[in-house]
């Protein structure tokens, strides 16, 4: 699958103000700083449509790009962040209200791709995200972030660890490694409608 246009679309700050679509969306969602943002960039071949920060909790509102590819046309969804974020209490309470929203009444939403920083594997947070997400059978996948900055049998022995708990696949990925873009262009042609 070949991309031939990436633009942004909208920000939002939950479900209502969303942009409606037809075709199939793929939601981002992982702790602040998980590599989100650089995901966009790599998948689209350009560096400069999401905004990529050292600071965690940048991302405070629902970001949604338009893929437009030689196979038709598919959403991306960046979701805010959880976890770390110098936020109030009700802020992120409120963050977390609109994510459980968001996920469960989303009509055209195919698959979550679950976040998880290859340096730190599953966390708390990550963790309770998952069970949030098996618990109410919204469909995800995992992706393994930034492979680059550890070893190869490291991400081998992460990867078995998070398919073993989370009980769905999980795609390693870099921003420095073609194989990990094509392997996941390659997942979202075989689940758009």
């Amino acid at each position: 699958m070949k991309i031939k246009l990436a633009k942004f679309s909208k920000s939002s700050p939950d479900i209502k103000s969303a942009p409606t679509y037809n075709e199939t969306e793929f939601a981002l969602l992982g702790r602040s700083n998980s590599g989100k943002s650089s995901f966009i960039n790599s998948i689209t071949l350009n560096g400069k449509l999401a905004k990529t920060s050292n600071t965690p909790g940048k991302t405070r509102l629902i970001n949604h790009f338009e893929i437009t590819t030689d196979k038709g046309l598919f959403i991306i969804a960046d979701l805010p962040g959880y976890g770390y974020a110098k936020v109030s209490k009700t802020t992120q309470k409120e963050w977390q209200k609109n994510l459980e929203n968001y996920l469960l009444k989303r009509e055209n939403l195919g698959h979550c791709f679950l976040f998880i920083d290859s340096r730190h594997g599953l966390l708390d947070n990550d963790m309770q995200m998952v069970d949030w997400l098996i618990l109410n059978k919204v469909p995800f996948i995992n992706i393994l972030a930034k492979c680059d900055l550890v070893k190869q049998n490291e991400i081998l022995k992460r990867k078995k660890e998070i398919e073993y708990f989370t009980k769905t696949m999980c795609m390693p990925f870099s921003i420095k490694k073609p194989i990990y873009r094509d392997k996941i262009l390659d997942f979202i042609e075989f689940n758009i409608n």
